[in-house]
């Protein structure tokens, strides 16, 4: 048994460790840091680019947790994961039985993909959630003729969006695309990129219309056993120069069913039989389970801190748990401050930067005794990616969550292009959507935290004749 000591242990090497580890090295870097990381690469953030002051685009990458060595030169790393958590006497208990003595630490331990029912019994069911995974996904892939994915999010969508040469059914319980981050709308405009990816594609007359919607809530669901850190934006790529030589292109989406049974079936055509929740059987041969993730506590502790109802650890406005000296950041935490207005939990990568930031400034304020305020970043929900092929930029309550039915939603589409949607209630944005070059984010930004009334503006707000970023400057 080996005993270690350092002011700060960070345990994971996902992108929220690894951002706390970088923030902790530029405010606090002459003390000593210790992180854990189950596997030797960790997610690198890097080409940080701003399209206004909450509105964050970055790329992940895998990288050598050595590489973090040149940038904080206190740091150790201890590659094994976290068994036990005494908080009393601050020692943290290492598979290896590796002790560690720390004054405070923070959990990134991220998240876990839930799949399907059989997954156990089949290697043929994959979960994407890290690099490993990935793997197992190509290597299928390459030789694959059909394939069924399951789920609505993200990575559902960017595996449709990147694979080639391969038959293809897409199983959703809604009723439309895409709907962990766009609405109806605009999942019929990201559709059209499945028939028509052309760049000189033509352009069709720009539509405003207003319509009133009511809300709908997402449900994200979610598995157990993945130690290493989870994907960050951009990770389908790699997908895109997988050649499959034994299949045709093919997508069929069958909408509101989920997946009832997976069987192998090895002497038949295809090597598995999924039963929908519809009756219909559909054979292929392997399934992609992209159903969410759920908070990966997988230590024990002397006295578990409290806990939210999706199983995170509840922390407050400054990323602490009920434990005064234990933080979490990441997938693993449960925002259970009273939030900002515009601001609520989504389970990604990009509020996984954020709330990590924030917990190594408020572990560096306990440490020095010094006061510390929250970010400004939270008083603004926001998340950039991409999904087929389009830039696609959220803001605030993009989809009128928490508004009830009182509100009014405003969109200017030009397909193949672009998909503008506001959401306005009592004159003034409470959220917007932004898919394709808007250059329109900055000036939502404004409007949402300024909360400016629109109403002598009306319709016009949206008019593509007029440049309303005049009106603001």
């Amino acid at each position: 048994m080996s005993n270690l000591e350092a002011k700060y242990l960070i345990v994971g090497g996902g992108i929220a460790g690894v951002t706390c580890v970088e923030t902790l090295a530029i405010i606090h870097p002459e003390e000593k840091l210790i992180l854990i990381t189950a596997s030797s690469l960790v997610k690198n953030v890097s080409n940080v680019s701003f399209y206004a002051k909450t509105i964050v685009k970055f790329d992940v990458h895998d990288t050598e947790a050595n590489s973090l060595l040149k940038i904080h030169p206190s740091l150790t790393i201890v590659y094994d994961s976290l068994k036990y958590l005494n908080t009393k006497e601050k020692i943290a208990i290492t598979h290896e039985d590796k002790t560690i003595k720390y004054e405070v630490i923070c959990i990134c331990t991220g998240g876990i993909p839930k799949l399907i029912a059989d997954s156990k019994n089949s290697s043929r069911i994959l979960g994407i959630r890290d690099t490993d995974s990935v793997k197992d996904f190509e290597s299928k892939l390459k030789n694959g003729r059909k394939m069924l994915i399951v789920g609505n999010g993200g990575i559902a969508s960017e595996i449709v969006h990147a694979t080639r040469g391969i038959q293809k059914v897409w199983v959703i319980r809604d009723d439309y695309i895409s709907a962990t981050f766009v609405d109806p709308g605009a999942a019929q405009f990201l559709q059209s990129s499945f028939k028509n990816n052309s760049s000189d594609a033509k352009k069709s007359n720009t539509v405003v219309r207003r319509h009133i919607f009511t809300e709908e809530d997402s449900v994200v669901s979610l598995n157990k056993n993945l130690k290493s850190a989870a994907l960050g934006p951009d990770w389908y790529r790699k997908l895109e120069n997988v050649k499959n030589y034994h299949g045709e292109q093919e997508l069929e989406i069958i909408y509101k069913v989920q997946v009832q049974s997976v069987t192998e079936t090895p002497n038949c055509e295809f090597s598995l039989s999924v039963l929908l929740t519809n009756g219909r059987h559909v054979n292929c041969d392997f399934v992609i389970s992209a159903t969410g993730v759920e908070p990966a506590v997988n230590f024990s502790w002397d006295q578990e801190p409290e806990k939210a109802k999706d199983g995170g650890l509840a922390v407050n406005e400054f990323q602490q748990t009920s434990h005064d000296s234990v933080y979490a950041a990441g997938d693993v935490a449960t925002a259970s401050w009273e939030h900002a207005p515009h601001w609520f939990q989504l389970r990604l990568w990009t509020q996984a930067r954020q709330m990590a930031g924030m917990a190594a400034k408020a572990m560096h304020a306990k440490v020095t005794n010094e006061e510390v305020l929250q970010d400004f970043c939270f008083e603004l929900f926001t998340h950039c990616t991409n999904l087929f092929g389009y830039r696609v930029v959220l803001l605030g309550k993009y989809n009128g969550q928490g508004l009830g039915s009182d509100y009014e939603i405003l969109l200017r589409t030009t397909p193949n292009m672009e998909y503008i949607k506001f959401v306005i209630k009592d004159g003034r944005l409470q959220g917007a959507i932004l898919i394709g070059e808007t250059d329109l984010e900055e000036m939502c930004e404004n409007l949402i935290l300024d909360q400016i009334d629109l109403t002598p503006f009306g319709d016009d707000i949206l008019n593509p004749d007029i440049d309303i970023d005049d009106y603001f400057d």
